[in-house]
């Protein structure tokens, strides 16, 4: 049967999933039921998507990501190597809690760096930007910045990927898009 996306011979495809035209999925990796992949995303090497997990369009998850049951990554999304979700927070191998998942929605443009952490129950902003090896314990703010452990916001981001620097009047100008950006209230907005 033919299909739209591309799956290495070695990739696992339970079925009944949805994966979009154009997604590849590489080496290793394994695609659970009830999951649901958008158009033009890459799968690397083996990752995992748990059931009832939805990735838009265009999401890129790089190699060795598991994503679980619970986590909803919106379009444009970037998951780095070996980056970590969770879905509970008091795990005991002897209790089973799979009715207690919980939810992690990362929305658009997000990116999220190499070997960080993010612990569930907490969303991420549209263009937030985690850098590798943070561990998120809270929500994180559209276009914010944020490194450590735990993860600490420490300045805001273009939706190219380069920190904005702000004048007195709040405006910062991305240096690639050249795109305006207005920092009120704690809130980064970008200008039409």
């Amino acid at each position: 049967m033919a299909s739209d996306y591309f799956a290495h011979e070695t990739a696992v495809i339970d079925q009944p999933c949805e994966i979009g035209k154009g997604t590849k999925i590489w080496h290793f990796s394994h695609v659970m039921q009830d999951s649901v992949i958008g158009e033009n995303c890459n799968i690397g090497q083996n990752c995992l998507i748990s059931p009832g997990v939805v990735l838009g369009n265009t999401v890129k998850v790089q190699n060795n990501v598991s994503i679980y049951t619970g986590v909803i990554c919106e379009d444009e999304v970037f998951l780095g190597p070996s980056m970590v979700f969770t879905n509970i927070s008091n795990p005991r191998s002897g209790v089973v809690r799979r009715d207690q998942y919980e939810k992690s929605l990362v929305k658009k443009g997000a990116t999220i760096g190499a070997n960080a952490t993010v612990v569930c129950g907490n969303d991420i902003g549209r263009y937030a930007f985690i850098g590798a090896g943070s561990v998120v314990t809270k929500e994180v703010a559209d276009y914010a910045l944020v490194v450590g452990n735990p993860a600490r916001q420490i300045g805001w981001m273009s939706e190219y990927g380069h920190r904005l620097e702000f004048n007195d009047e709040g405006i910062a100008e991305c240096p690639e898009s050249k795109e305006k950006y207005q920092l009120d209230k704690g809130k980064v907005n970008k200008l039409a």
